[in-house]
């Protein structure tokens, strides 16, 4: 299943309209979205979206911004972003799960320990990445094949994320395929 990644940057580095873009996610018929914005401000976002929302209709995480909950149906924390709440994942988690109540929730894991952890969490999926080197992270630790290994151990659904291609084919212990620029 596709899982489509809108990153803000992205989209203007390339010069592709949040617009077109749609149009491209619609035809593919990806029953989830994640809007990502690190550098937007909170009124920006929200434009963008209402934006969505109303051309899109299938279901919207935004990315690390809990404040605008309200606008998805759901969101992904990062592991820093985690930690930004407490040294302790599960407090994290709870605090995070009273704030976005039955809503999607979504963590990004990189490893197996990470899983192990995740296992523990009262979440709806983790993203596992990188399976290739992207443009958006340059910093992210590619994994390649040895991913679709440790996927094998979440007991949550997987969403394999990082240079993931539309036409990659992986086994059923990946839930979705996060396709970002593959989109644009």
């Amino acid at each position: 299943m596709i899982y489509a990644l809108v990153d803000q940057e992205t989209l203007e580095k390339k010069s592709v309209s949040l617009s077109d873009l749609l149009k491209n996610i619609n035809n593919i018929k990806a029953p989830i979205l994640q809007y990502r914005n690190k550098k937007g401000s909170l009124a920006d976002i929200t434009s963008d979206l209402l934006y969505i929302r109303s051309h899109y209709q299938g279901k919207i995480i935004i990315n690390d911004r809990i404040e605008l909950i309200e606008y998805a149906d759901g969101l992904h924390v990062g592991q820093e972003d985690l930690y930004a709440f407490s040294d302790n994942l599960q407090f994290s988690i709870e605090k995070i799960r009273s704030q976005i109540g039955e809503k999607l929730l979504g963590i990004s894991t990189h490893n197996l320990d990470e899983i192990l952890i995740a296992n523990k969490l009262n979440i709806d999926y983790i993203g596992l990445g990188a399976y290739r080197a992207t443009g958006t992270k340059t910093d992210a630790r590619v994994y390649g094949d040895k991913l679709l290994d440790i996927a094998k151990y979440s007991k949550h659904p997987v969403a394999l994320i990082g240079g993931v291609r539309i036409e990659d084919v992986f086994d059923e212990s990946i839930a979705y395929k996060v396709v970002g620029s593959g989109l644009y």
